[in-house]
């Protein structure tokens, strides 16, 4: 399986992005997503995560209100939608696949790991 996110940019506070993580392998419809983000100097740490579905769904307390976590599984690509963002929102956010059906928001319980891409938010 390989993970290719993109997206990633300079953005000014209060700006958006929308992240995009398409997945290789024929299996995407039956696995789990999520997105994590590692900061500079800081460990890496959830973000948000969806089924295999998409009906359910769930996004840090830091990030409810402003990022929504969606897939097309006919694209084979999840995403991220990042509204209303902080300079506290950089990082390099990283997509990663579960080799199950539900969610998860840690990061041990994910099976593949794309490279990342930056996300920068400063004025």
């Amino acid at each position: 399986v390989q993970l290719q996110a993109s997206g990633g940019g300079l953005v000014q506070p209060g700006g958006s992005l929308r992240l995009s993580c398409a997945a290789s392998g024929r299996a995407f419809s039956v696995r789990a997503m999520g997105w994590f983000r590692q900061a500079p100097g800081k460990e890496r740490e959830f973000v948000a995560a969806i089924n295999w579905s998409g009906r359910s769904t769930s996004v840090a307390d830091s990030v409810k209100g402003r990022f929504t976590i969606s897939r097309d599984n006919a694209k084979n690509t999840v995403y991220l939608q990042m509204n209303s963002l902080i300079p506290a929102d950089t990082a390099v956010y990283y997509c990663a696949q579960r080799l199950e059906l539900g969610l998860s928001d840690r990061d041990r319980d994910m099976d593949y790991w794309g490279k990342g891409t930056l996300v920068t938010v400063s004025s």
